[in-house]
């Protein structure tokens, strides 16, 4: 497995939602909503293709598949109802109130993502180590024959 390539297409997709979050602080209701609507579809034909993916790898990884899928449709169905509830409401209290919602959405998805990147880091090193291992022991079999 190539870790390295991984980890740069991940910083490749950190700095890319970087440049799309400076770009969106600026724009209007409408642009916002149009860039939502574009990375839900962006999200499902990426869960389609990691469900694509991860079919191949059996019955284990399917069930956590299932789950992740199931949270991000529930995600993606929370962000279009908390969407209208905003179309709806006009009441200016009410739209501070969406927006600190929203930001703590973000704050938490940040906080995930450094998880699962240092997590990640950990998970390589331990599938570097194990490979090491393996092969230590397997030279140490062959020298003992």
């Amino acid at each position: 497995m190539n870790y390295t390539e991984q980890l740069e297409e991940l910083q490749q997709r950190v700095d890319g939602a970087v440049d799309e979050v400076r770009q969106a602080a600026t724009e209007d209701h409408e642009h916002l909503e149009a860039r939502i609507d574009k990375n839900q579809q962006d999200l499902r034909s990426a869960v389609h293709k990691g469900q694509q993916r991860l079919d191949r790898t059996g019955d284990q990884i399917e069930s956590k598949w299932a789950q992740v899928k199931a949270d991000a449709s529930l995600k993606v169905a929370d962000l279009k109802a908390k969407m209208e509830q905003r179309r709806r409401e006009r009441d200016a209290d009410a739209a501070t109130t969406d927006a600190d919602w929203a930001e703590a959405d973000a704050d938490a998805a940040i906080d995930l993502a450094s998880w699962a990147t240092d997590n990640a880091r950990i998970a390589i090193l331990d599938a570097l180590d194990a490979r090491d291992y393996a092969d230590e022991l397997t030279k140490l079999a062959a020298q003992s024959r």
